[in-house]
């Protein structure tokens, strides 16, 4: 092994961030495997290699014991002696038994290994850079699709982003850049393996504290989150701050801060509204846009029955259900949603009812 290959190994590891003393550790744990598998040797030896001129050097190393030594791991007392007179028993002699021509086959086994090792390493630093970034918003580059999964460059990885975690009917071309919600980074054999999502909840919650400098300062908390992906959200916002407008802080001056949202999103339409510790306001408020005219509570079913005026009665189920159901969702509350003559007619049908027993 020449001067060359070790100056290249020190070289490659100031280049890869590796302590260049851990590849000279693996190179000789390699030499030490190679050595006895190229001689047929048992017993247990060190190798010592000059981290200069790169000059081997394979030692037996032996146990000295009294009488005749059970195997070639041990030396007898007077063997050592002969060698130097101040070994005693339990002592550990070292014996050189460098083969011939070693330093070929101990510079082709050492090549596999740096080889092997700087790849470990580098796959171990990878996953410290983003292990920590679970439940994070990354920006990414559109590397390419195959079976329908699509491959985001994060730099130095590839995230995943899965057919589920993908928003439905959004279209995903090459390189082209967009924000992703990190669900899950592990440690796999084949390297660090990245799970992205554009459908999570939470990719609507970091936005929100990209986008509002009020939210991610604390002064505005977001309470809770209800989305269906690509259609539309629903966002509770609060502040303790009486001077604050939380909804409008995340709305901003002509809407800026939501539309900027709402173009990551490709279009998802978001509302945003006012939490309140009185639940009956609460989920009043969540109704959004729809105008609510009264509100009653059940806490023991937990079922808020709502009216609204006849004429919002559409605009407050929402199309197919949906805004009724992102603010059952956002709130945690059941929702019965009645308009305004529904109710009366039910008010009446029960004073009736009322009557007809009083006699």
């Amino acid at each position: 092994m020449n001067a060359d290959f070790i100056s290249a190994i020190q070289e490659l590891g100031k280049e890869k961030g590796i302590e260049p003393e851990l590849l000279f550790q693996a190179v000789e744990e390699a030499l030490v495997t190679a050595y006895k598998k190229n001689t047929g040797a048992s017993q247990n030896v060190r190798v010592d290699m000059n981290k200069v001129t790169g000059e081997i050097h394979v030692y037996a190393q032996c146990t000295v014991v009294e009488g005749e030594p059970a195997d070639a791991n041990e030396i007898s007392l007077e063997q050592a002696q002969e060698i130097d007179a101040r070994y005693m028993v339990g002592d550990v002699v070292e014996i050189e038994v460098t083969p011939k021509n070693f330093g070929r086959i101990a510079t082709q086994n050492a090549k596999q290994v740096v080889v092997q090792r700087i790849r470990e390493a580098e796959r171990g630093q990878v996953y410290e850079r983003f292990k920590g970034r679970a439940n994070d918003i990354m920006t990414g580059i559109i590397q390419r699709m195959e079976n329908k999964n699509v491959y985001i460059d994060l730099g130095k990885i590839e995230a995943v982003l899965t057919p589920n975690e993908q928003i439905p009917g959004e279209i995903y071309q090459y390189h082209d850049r967009m924000k992703v919600y990190v669900v899950e980074v592990k440690a796999t054999t084949k390297g660090t393996q990245i799970m992205v999502s554009r459908t999570h909840p939470g990719l609507l919650k970091r936005l929100f504290e990209l986008e509002v400098p009020e939210i991610h300062d604390g002064v505005v908390e977001i309470k809770s989150v209800a989305r269906e992906p690509g259609m539309r959200s629903k966002i509770a916002v609060y502040t303790a701050d009486s001077n604050v407008d939380p909804v409008g802080a995340c709305v901003g001056q002509r809407g800026m801060r939501v539309q900027t949202i709402v173009n990551e999103l490709r279009g998802e339409k978001i509302d945003i509204v006012k939490y309140s510790e009185d639940p009956a306001q609460y989920v009043a408020n969540a109704l959004s846009p729809a105008r609510v005219i009264s509100t009653s509570i059940n806490e023991e079913e937990k079922i808020c029955r709502v009216v609204v005026p006849d004429q919002q009665l559409s605009l407050a189920i929402g199309k197919e259900g949906q805004n009724a159901r992102l603010a059952a969702k956002l709130t945690s509350w059941k929702i019965d949603i009645k308009s305004e003559s529904q109710a009366a007619a039910e008010e009446a049908a029960a004073d009736e009812a009322t009557v007809e027993e009083q006699e």
